[in-house]
């Protein structure tokens, strides 16, 4: 029997979807992230009309598998609703990014699971659904390890000249801002997750400055011992999936190595283990 679904990984920068005939891969489509915890469902609705339907052949499947940022329990049905009126879909799954992640890094295997995109995540997953998880509590209280995080941190170097001599014009020259351009970004535009996780590429090319290698090193540590450390971490390997994670693996090893974790697998984005996750 011919099967068509569209799977979504979504997070708050952007949404990867995909679509999967007979579990083979038939088109990817890249659009804004598609966060229900920070937009109304009119906002939802007008990103899928202008960005995803034009990129679409066709608007009817099987099945949709949403995997989201911010698709908390109570506004999964404002997602699925969102949706269901722009597609033709016989069923709408919605979850959260989250078992997304544990799906397509573990797939029918149990371990611990992290997130390490805009913003941070973790859990242990059992093989099928997240059995715990500690709360990653956003950018401003938690999400340490993230691109979100990375930036403020780096900002916050940057702007109270923690950082060597020369950096601070050299970042500010690079993202065409001034300091008074930052804290407008930051605390009175929206998405200011989003425009600090746009600075941590600055991290990765000046990631042989020892002050700022310490920035990242000690992220990701804060991440394995305020998060990873409430599982049953010696018992288990933590896989790593997101581009902070990707990118910045080198320093992600030495975090696992100095905290005392199992490496497991890191990966750039979770969407083939998804695949083959829905075609089993």
């Amino acid at each position: 029997m011919n099967s068509m679904i569209l799977i979504a990984d979504s997070g708050s920068t952007k949404t990867d979807w995909c679509v999967a005939e007979n579990g083979k891969q038939v088109r990817r489509i890249a659009t804004k992230g598609i966060n229900p915890f920070f937009q109304s469902e009119e906002e939802v609705i007008k990103e899928l009309q202008t960005a995803l339907l034009p990129a679409l052949k066709t608007a009817t499947f099987d099945a949709l598998y949403f995997y989201g940022a911010g698709c908390l329990p109570e506004k999964i049905p404002m997602m699925t609703g969102a949706l269901g009126k722009c597609l033709k879909i016989k069923a709408i799954d919605v979850n959260s990014d989250m078992l997304g992640a544990a799906r397509g890094l573990s797939g029918c295997h149990p371990g611990i699971v992290c997130i390490m995109g805009t913003g941070s995540n973790s859990c242990y997953y059992d093989g099928s659904q997240i059995v715990s998880n500690v709360s990653p509590l956003g950018f401003i209280l938690g999400d340490e390890g993230s691109g979100a995080v990375l930036g403020k941190l780096l900002v916050g170097d940057i702007l109270k000249n923690q950082l060597p001599a020369g950096l601070k014009e050299k970042f500010l020259q690079q993202f065409g801002l001034t300091p008074g351009d930052i804290i407008e970004r930051v605390y009175r535009q929206p998405f200011p997750n989003r425009f600090l996780a746009s600075l941590s590429p600055f991290l990765s090319q000046n990631i042989a400055v020892p002050e700022v290698r310490r920035i990242v090193l000690d992220a990701f540590k804060a991440f394995l011992t305020r998060n990873v450390m409430q599982y049953d971490y010696k018992n288990n390997k933590v896989h790593f999936i997101g581009s902070v994670a990707f990118y910045y693996k080198e320093v992600l090893e030495e975090a696992c190595r100095d905290t005392g974790m199992q490496l497991g697998t890191i990966m750039q984005v979770p969407m083939e283990g998804l695949i083959k996750y829905h075609s089993i």
